[in-house]
């Protein structure tokens, strides 16, 4: 979450005020970090704030992306068909509308879930139609595994290493569903990101992810993407095999897409939330230790 971007201890006393407990914000900095920080954020877990991090909408944005092959937004998906076929040409997927296809772009790190996305791999490829194209770079041994999938299944499975951009826009506006399963996560982007392009999101319940994306129900046909509590093979799995169901439901599943597309995560909503805490803070006085 952005409001700890660049605080310092005597930062988060100066707002001892501050109206409202960020209890994952807290629990996320412990699993981050190993210096004393995160118990002194514990001890004053009810006076700090969590604020959201930013999306800038001019740059991420399918409706106004310069760098995607088609635009759309969320009156009309069309383009976004056109999107997926040329990512699965470019990548040399086999090029279907109906296959689901997966993204990930990310650190290949455990901290991010990799390890997660490559255990579950064999079995959701094996039990479905799937595709999945990943971006990234980072642990030998998680690169390793995941270039070995792609070369035995060439054509369902593309592994880009490094980063590159103008790419992930493609692969944004081209997946079907995006896969975050990170173990702790402050904030994130990627899930913001893949909200705006109807990308609906995979998700681990832990810090700015389970904020920011609302797990589907069902019954009350509502929602923005899926999310899974218990961190493991079996609850990931189940939260993608969740989405596939949903996705033969073409009415729901677009619904469902434009929900996230609408939701408002720009800078402007974020600057809002540091002016009304910043207010709060001047408001009272601080106090000195």
């Amino acid at each position: 979450m952005g409001a700890l971007g660049g605080s310092t201890r005597g930062r988060v006393r100066a707002g001892d005020h501050a109206p409202s407990p960020a209890r994952r914000l807290v629990d996320s900095a412990r699993c981050a970090c190993s210096s004393t920080f995160p118990r002194f954020l514990r001890a004053r877990s009810s006076t700090v704030v969590g604020i959201l991090n930013g999306v800038d909408y001019g740059t991420w944005s399918p409706d106004v992306d310069t760098l995607i092959p088609a635009r759309y937004d969320a009156t009309d998906l069309t383009g976004k068909a056109r999107c997926k076929a040329a990512l699965q040409e470019e990548l040399g997927l086999a090029v279907a509308a109906a296959p689901p296809l997966f993204a990930v772009i990310s650190r290949l790190a455990e901290q991010k879930g990799v390890d997660l996305v490559a255990d579950v791999a064999d079995e959701l490829l094996a039990t479905s139609d799937a595709q999945l194209v990943v971006l990234g770079s980072g642990d030998p041994p998680l690169e390793n595994a995941l270039r070995a999938l792609a070369e035995r299944l060439p054509r369902r499975v593309a592994v880009r290493l490094g980063f590159d951009d103008a790419l992930a826009h493609r692969i944004e506006a081209a997946a079907d569903l995006f896969l975050m399963p990170s173990r702790y996560e402050p904030c994130g982007l990627s899930q913001l990101y893949s909200l705006r392009y109807g990308t609906v999101p995979v998700v681990h319940a832990t810090g700015g992810l389970v904020d920011t994306v609302e797990d589907y129900d069902f019954a009350a046909d509502r929602g923005t993407g899926f999310v899974f509590r218990a961190f493991g093979h079996t609850p990931f799995l189940e939260a993608i095999r969740r989405a596939l169901a949903l996705r033969q439901d073409a009415g729901r599943w677009q619904a469902l897409q434009r929900r996230g597309m609408v939701c408002d995560f720009s800078w402007d909503a974020a600057a809002t939330r540091y002016r009304t805490l910043y207010e709060a803070v001047l408001a009272r006085p601080v106090r000195l230790v």
